[in-house]
Order: structure tokens, then sequence, then C-alpha cells
């Protein structure tokens, strides 16, 4: 079978991604990041979905962001925003997409894998820059110049299956391969055990999806929010 690194947070979107890969063939190398994130939760969940789904192999890296912070999702400082906000969110982690792409790029290289995969998505999510397709296709770019398997002719390739697809969609697509998303921890500031907030941007984004979907919400809410109101219009953007 042919390798592929498989970039795997432990949330809804890596964990359908996942599935996707296997669903194409490859043996999926996956790759799960500690960057000193706040929701320590889906460190264990990308763990849970590797194994559920099959991974050829799973490995974690730790890296600390928190060190550099700039962000409420590796700086407890900042609080992590219960409403939606305009422009570009607080929970973005400088550079952080650039970072993991580049770990995913160095194992590939390791295993000879000439595929990657991530879950990132343009549609649904929280303005982050470096989700768009544009810096997909310049960092595949990048990859292709800067490594030795590609100046001898190796090239690789970076998948984003799901980018361009609403989260209604990527759920529908996720089910219809067997991703068990009760495993899967979406939440910023999820509890140790990985109950959600219901409230944060990941939350809404996420519960509108299923709803959207109509599929029934596997989420495991905190007590306090378990009985989350329904979403209206504007927050479904």
């Amino acid at each position: 079978m042919k390798k592929a690194v498989v970039l795997l947070s432990g949330g809804l979107d890596s964990s359908t991604t996942l599935a996707i890969a296997r669903s194409e063939g490859y043996a999926c190398h996956c790759l799960t990041v500690d960057y000193g994130q706040r929701h320590r939760a889906e460190l264990a969940a990308a763990a849970r979905v590797a194994g559920t789904l099959g991974a050829a192999s799973h490995k974690v890296l730790t890296i600390d962001l928190a060190a550099v912070g700039g962000s409420a999702l590796t700086d407890r400082r900042v609080v992590v925003p219960e409403a939606p906000t305009q422009g570009i969110p607080v929970t973005y982690v400088p550079a952080r997409n650039t970072i993991l792409l580049s770990l995913a790029l160095a194992w590939a290289e390791v295993l000879g894998a000439q595929d990657i995969y991530f879950g990132a998505n343009a549609v649904d999510y929280s303005g982050y820059p470096d989700c768009r397709p544009e810096y997909m296709r310049a960092f595949e770019n990048l990859a292709n110049l800067a490594t030795r398997a590609a100046v001898e002719g190796h090239r690789l390739a970076l998948h984003t299956p799901i980018i361009h697809l609403s989260k209604a969609e990527i759920v529908r697509r996720g089910m219809a391969l067997g991703v068990d998303y009760r495993l899967t921890v979406s939440c910023y500031q999820s509890t140790e055990d990985g109950l959600a907030c219901g409230r944060c941007d990941a939350c809404r984004l996420r519960r509108a999806g299923f709803e959207a979907a109509s599929v029934a919400d596997p989420t495991r809410y905190a007590a306090q929010t378990r009985n989350q109101p329904r979403m209206n219009a504007d927050e479904r953007r």
C-alpha cells in the first residue's frame, strides 16, 4: 500500500480526513502534535481515532508553542471567545499549520511517503489564514522545492479533501466512512476528560454541522451546557 502521513488532531475534520485517506487506499501514518494546546483532551482523542480507523502507526511530537504565545489556545491568560467575533479570532495560533505541515513533511521523507493529508477547511471555519486553498498550494510548492525526495524526482502531494466542504458535508462523508464522532474532541476549552463547553467557535460550528446534516449530535457536553439552544441562521453563517 502507498504510505501517507495524516495530520490528526482528534477533532471532527482531521478524523474525517483520516477516514478519507484510508478509503483511498493509503497506509495511514498519523501525526499528532502536542504544541501546548489548552484543549489537551484532543491528544487522547487522536489516539482513540487512530486506533479505531486502522492507522498503520501513530506518532505524537511535542513542540512548545505556548512559549511563543499569541493565541487563546496556548495562553490561558487569553479568554476563548464564546460568541461570534469579527476578523481573525484570538484562537488563531501563529504559524501553527506551517509548523505542523513541516513536521509532517519531515516524517513523510523519512517514511518514503509522497502524500500528506491535512483536514483544513475553508468553508465552515474560523477564518484562519493558514486554512485557505492558496496557502495549501503554496506549501505544496515549498515542499517540492525544499526536500531531497522531490529533488530526486519523488514529488510530494498535499491532499486537503474537505477544504471546500461544509461542516454538514464533512459529517455526512465521515458517517458514510464509519467515523465514530463520539471519540472526537473539537472544543477549544474541553475538560480533561473531553467534555465540550458548547459555547466556543469550534463547538458552535460542530453543533451546526450535525444539525444541518440531520445527524444526532454525539458530542459529550459538560453538565451545564448539555441543553444547548439551536443555532440561529447567523450562527450557521
